[in-house]
């Protein structure tokens, strides 16, 4: 039975979601959380989530910084989106970024393409210096030169089993003794007095 090859449609929106009248009812101290739950219910409803299962909608992280920029009191009043929906998941991505943020994300693009190139050079470094079996040309001599390179791996692997020590004592030196451990109260907690 051949297996049926389902495509994913992806479907693209954008919305302006209205984020002051679900936030004014509730207290200072709540108000961006409540903004970031409206957002997510808001895509929920007009993307048609099944259940409106706000685990399936993912927040773009320069959405959120957008909408926390300005403290947990006093949220956007209103934000653009563009909801990408593809199966079940949805991501959210903003729209329109302030100047901190479009340096921030242009800061971050540039460093993980450096990063790619990075990592392709070094595996094209790799594929390069893979070596190849070769034999020595000391096999049929006396085998002095082949001591020489045993000795030479010992002190290689005595060399490194001794870095790996110094640095599990380097760690070890900055974890505290009693870590994972239940200790004692330092100062006795006071009791009323008998009477």
């Amino acid at each position: 039975m051949p297996a049926k090859e389902t495509k994913i449609e992806k479907l693209e929106r954008e919305y302006i979601i209205p984020l002051r009248e679900k936030c004014r009812v509730v207290p200072r101290y709540k108000k961006t959380p409540k903004a970031i739950k409206s957002v997510k219910e808001f895509i929920a409803k007009h993307m048609k989530v099944y259940s409106r299962d706000l685990n399936k909608i993912k927040l773009d992280k320069y959405l959120n910084e957008a909408i926390w920029s300005r403290g947990i009191r006093k949220p956007l009043h209103k934000v653009k989106v563009k909801a990408i929906k593809e199966g079940d998941i949805v991501r959210v991505e903003l729209v329109d970024y302030s100047e901190k943020l479009k340096f921030k994300k242009l800061r971050e693009e540039k460093a993980t393409k450096v990063a790619e190139e990075a990592g392709k050079k070094k595996k094209a470094k790799k594929v390069q210096e893979t070596p190849k079996e070769e034999k020595s040309s000391d096999e049929n001599k006396d085998g002095v030169e082949d001591k020489k390179e045993e000795k030479e791996k010992k002190a290689a692997v005595i060399e490194a089993g001794k870095e790996m020590e110094k640095a599990t004592a380097r760690q070890s030196k900055h974890t505290p003794q009693y870590a994972g451990k239940m200790t004692k109260q330092k100062h006795l907690v006071r009791k009323a007095l008998a009477k």
